[in-house]
């Protein structure tokens, strides 16, 4: 329609957006979420790809995180990159996000709602979700753009199990960011 294309995990989190963007939902976790953006983007004409918006939830990995951020990076959290690289496979686990707002996405297939973890992985990132990674993967191998859009819904440890309660007012604020920008 307008050369964007958004993608979200999950229904409730796109339940906002204007019926004028196309909207691809994944379903939660890498895998479904690279083949779902895959297989979308394989439907284009190399050259007419659209720009994948990744709009969704996110837990903070720092006290004072909130709001709505644009990560410059993320990362593939629960991969065992280290190990695989001194047995000689090299694992791209960061992906470089134009447009971003300095901040870092870790993504994985836990649901982090415990703080001991959370805690671990505010070392290496700021905000913390299970598609992200993934989405920008999918997308820059099949020579898309991406942009991620992060609403935090939690604080990534007990207050995660909340995250159905946040869902509408995420919601609310990805697609304002949306109709905003684009």
């Amino acid at each position: 329609m307008n050369g964007i294309l958004v993608v979200s995990a999950t229904k409730a989190e796109a339940a906002h957006v204007p019926d004028r963007y196309d909207v691809l939902i994944t379903g939660i976790g890498k895998v479904t979420a690279a083949v779902a953006v895959a297989a979308a983007l394989a439907r284009f004409p190399e050259d007419a790809r659209p720009l994948v918006v990744n709009i969704g939830t996110a837990g903070a990995l720092h006290g004072h995180h909130s709001g709505l951020y644009m990560p410059s990076t993320v990362i593939n959290h629960d991969i065992s990159s280290k190990v695989l690289r001194s047995l000689g496979h090299p694992v791209e686990d960061a992906l470089s996000v134009d447009g971003g707002d300095g901040s870092i996405l870790a993504t994985g297939d836990t649901f982090v709602s415990d703080a001991e973890v959370r805690d671990a992985l505010a070392a290496r990132a700021d905000l913390v979700d299970m598609e992200g990674f993934a989405i920008a993967s999918a997308a820059s191998y099949m020579g898309a753009g991406v942009r991620l859009v992060k609403y935090v819904s939690d604080h990534a440890d007990d207050t995660a199990m909340d995250w159905p309660k946040q869902i509408d007012a995420a919601g609310r604020a990805l697609a304002w960011w949306l109709e905003e920008r684009y």
